[in-house]
This record gives structure tokens, C-alpha cells and sequence, in this order.
């Protein structure tokens, strides 16, 4: 039988999955969003980031996990 992940690599991986799309959203609209309210800017950040995370990442990085604990417990 296969048991969630722990809170602890559950919080790791979400980690690994929202720092690098943060990183690169905020470079992505530094450009043009300079002048913004910081807000505004969290906003149109959080707006992108945090369905790519929920829908796409996380479930890929939560997938390479899996597989990682199977072929350790082979």
C-alpha cells in the first residue's frame, strides 16, 4: 500500500515547485511592472504561479517522488 508523503516532503516539494516559478515570474515581469504597487504586482504573480504550481508542477514533482520511493522499497 502506498502512503501520502509525509507534511514535511509535502511542504519540500511545494517549495521546490513555487521558489523557481517565483524567481522567474518576477524576472519575467520586472520590465514592465516596475512602477507597480507591490501589490498589484503579488497579485499578477501569485494570478500565474499558483496554478502552474497546483496543476502542473507539483503533481510532476509529487509523480518523481513516487518513483523514487518504489524503486527504493524494490
Amino acid at each position: 500500500m502506498n502512503t501520502p508523503p509525509s507534511t514535511h516532503i509535502r511542504a519540500a516539494i511545494t517549495w521546490l515547485a513555487i521558489f523557481p516559478l517565483v524567481a522567474i515570474g518576477m524576472t519575467a515581469i520586472a520590465p514592465i511592472s516596475s512602477d507597480w504597487h507591490p501589490i498589484v504586482r503579488a497579485l499578477v504573480l501569485t494570478v500565474v504561479v499558483v496554478p502552474v504550481a497546483v496543476y502542473w508542477v507539483v503533481p510532476q514533482l509529487m509523480r518523481g517522488y513516487g518513483a523514487l520511493q518504489r524503486r527504493k522499497g524494490a
